[in-house]
Parts: structure tokens; C-alpha cells; sequence
């Protein structure tokens, strides 16, 4: 039996030098929201996901260089109190004036984990062909569970074109068990194959002449 595939997706944290600086901030904004951390991670995480990934043009407005912290610190005054809460607003007013605003995702990603970690839980993300019974459901879990050592958080996706099997996401790796995959691989190693056959049938044709 073949062995799950497994691949390295990009993500924010291939940038060490925005690594460090983000998890400065993210740090500083676990400690001010406190016992209001699950709450405001998941607010901050909301926000990056409706606002940053729209067509608000607000990714724009907080990487513009052209723009002065002032300027940036007024704009988020305006735009966010009253709208989000008051840590989330401090917090991307001290961004703001810090001329980092353009770190509000790499910082929602990077306080994220470390509030997974802190939970002692890890956030996982299983894509099978079919629903998963709740039989199935929890072996998963359990498995998971077993290989990390940590309670995971697991989100389920459905896609059909798999085939058959699992692909589950963990961070930033991806371990592809997909029946889709090891089909693709197959084909991959029969067409291999062949062409090493063509290649052999040659040379032995270009000796006995």
C-alpha cells in the first residue's frame, strides 16, 4: 500500500522576518484580551476572512505606503469603533501607529495557533469523498489525537472528486491518503514505465544493428 502523500503548502509564516514581528503582536494581543482571547481570536479571524478577502479594498488601504500613520490610525478610528469590539480596535490602532497594518492576517493566523497551543488543541482539516459517519467521525479523531498528542479541532470538508480516502491538513502540511492521488501516482509509475521499456527496446535495437 502506497503511503499518503504528503506536501508543504505556502503560508505566512515562510517570511521569518514577518514571523517574528507578528508574533510579537499576537502575543501582546492574547495578553490584553485575557479570558476574552477565544472570543477576540475568533473576531480577528473573522475579520481577515469577510474584510481582507473581499472587494473592500482594505488590504489596500492598510499596506498603502503612501499613507501616513496618522492618516492610517484616523481611518481605523472612523471606520472600526463602535463596529468591533474594543480590543479589536485597540489593537489595530496600535498597528495603526505602528505602521503595521499591513501584519493584521500573518498576526490572526500566528494568534490563532498560539491559542490552539495554549488550549493544548490543534486545528486539523479532514476532506473525505463522502460524509463520515459518526462512527468513522471519531476514529478519525481518535487516530489524530493519538499521532499529535494534542485534543485536535477537526473540520470536516467534502469532496467528491477524491474518489475514496483522506486528505487532512494539519498547519501548514497536507497528508494526501486520497484514492484520487494514488491513482494519479499509478499512472505516473505505468507511464514511467512504459517509456523506460520504450527506451530499453531501443537500445537494444541500436546494439544488435
Amino acid at each position: 500500500m502506497q503511503e499518503p502523500l504528503v506536501t508543504r503548502i505556502p503560508s505566512v509564516l515562510d517570511d521569518p522576518s514577518s514571523l517574528g514581528v507578528a508574533r510579537v503582536y499576537a502575543e501582546a494581543l492574547l495578553g490584553a484580551a485575557g479570558d476574552q482571547a477565544s472570543e477576540v481570536v475568533e473576531e480577528l479571524e473573522l475579520f481577515t476572512k469577510t474584510l481582507l478577502n473581499g472587494s473592500t479594498g482594505l488590504e489596500e488601504v492598510f499596506a498603502n505606503q503612501a499613507l501616513g500613520r496618522d492618516e492610517k490610525l484616523a481611518f481605523v478610528e472612523k471606520t472600526f469603533t463602535g463596529r468591533a469590539s474594543e480590543v479589536l480596535v485597540r489593537f489595530l490602532q496600535v498597528l495603526a501607529q505602528h505602521d503595521r497594518l499591513d501584519l493584521v492576517r500573518a498576526v490572526s493566523h500566528v494568534a490563532a495557533l498560539e491559542l490552539q497551543k495554549k488550549l493544548g488543541r490543534k486545528q486539523v482539516q479532514v476532506t473525505s469523498a463522502a460524509p463520515l459517519s459518526p462512527q468513522e467521525y471519531e476514529a478519525v479523531v481518535n487516530r489524530l489525537k493519538e499521532t499529535l498528542g494534542l485534543e485536535p479541532q477537526v473540520e470536516v470538508k467534502v469532496d467528491p472528486e477524491l474518489v475514496g480516502g483522506l486528505v487532512v491538513r494539519v498547519g501548514d502540511m497536507v497528508y494526501d491518503g486520497s484514492l484520487r492521488t494514488r491513482l494519479e501516482q499509478l499512472r505516473a509509475q505505468l507511464r514511467e514505465r512504459c517509456l523506460n521499456e520504450i527506451q530499453r527496446g531501443r537500445d537494444r535495437f541500436c546494439y544488435s544493428a
